[in-house]
């Protein structure tokens, strides 16, 4: 069995024989407000703090001290990993180009770029992309199935596991390009339980893996971090 990135979600490993199959390339989708790129820092945090595994967060939205903060709130210190987890804001280094650099430079190849580089210096084993939507309006993508079909292979050639957060059809019946050349796919949603909204998570995918299908409920605790639990029926 391939060795497996734990996603450090008490209760959800064990659902897909002991995490994600390492080099895999994971879509953590859903709806805005549904917890994706806390789910994703909280596997780069843990792989981290307890495996010692080095990690590269690239957002291409959300600033770094933003990010930051909204992740200590949930009690992932980032100073506890910083020497293992590297956040880069891309939006913030492009904008510190000289004009003539970024001008000759794509949002596509400046995000390549520093990824590969990072991965020669930092060595990080896992990558998270926040998110695909905006690295695709940043980088006026045109044909879509083409860009996306080259994009994943690229991601495989740099031989690391990736977590790329992707937005969610309202429809659960629509599938999208990146569905079919994902490696895995775990869905998250917001499910309405009388007067209380619950988040829930599915293991839509994971190739190579025997995994659970079903819907789980997703809880976080300040002391147990992200777990989860059956989904009871109403």
């Amino acid at each position: 069995m391939k060795p497996r990135i734990k996603t450090y979600i008490v209760g959800l490993d064990e659902q897909m024989s002991g995490g994600v199959p390492k080099g895999s390339v994971v879509l953590i989708s859903g709806m805005p407000g549904t917890m994706k790129s806390s789910v994703a820092y909280n596997i780069l945090f843990h792989n981290a703090k307890n495996d010692k595994i080095k990690g590269l967060y690239m957002s291409l939205e959300q600033g770094r001290d933003s990010i930051i903060e909204h992740m200590e709130g949930l009690g992932l210190k980032h100073n506890e990993v910083e020497d293992r987890v590297n956040l880069v804001d891309i939006g913030y280094l492009r904008l510190n180009m000289t004009d003539d650099l970024a001008d000759q430079q794509s949002w596509m190849k400046i995000f390549k770029m520093y990824a590969e580089n990072l991965h020669v210096s930092a060595e990080y084993e896992i990558l998270v992309v926040d998110s695909l939507p905006v690295l695709e309006l940043l980088a006026e993508v045109e044909g879509r199935r083409t860009e996306l079909f080259h994009f994943f292979g690229w991601l495989r050639e740099l031989d690391v596991t990736t977590f790329i957060i992707a937005e969610a059809a309202s429809d659960v019946n629509v599938v999208h390009d990146e569905d079919f050349l994902a490696d895995g796919i775990i869905r998250l949603k917001k499910e309405r339980q009388g007067i209380d909204i619950t988040r829930q998570i599915v293991i839509d995918k994971m190739r190579s893996t025997k995994h659970n299908t079903g819907y789980f409920t997703l809880m976080h605790d300040d002391d147990k971090g992200f777990e989860v639990t059956r989904v009871i029926g109403d």
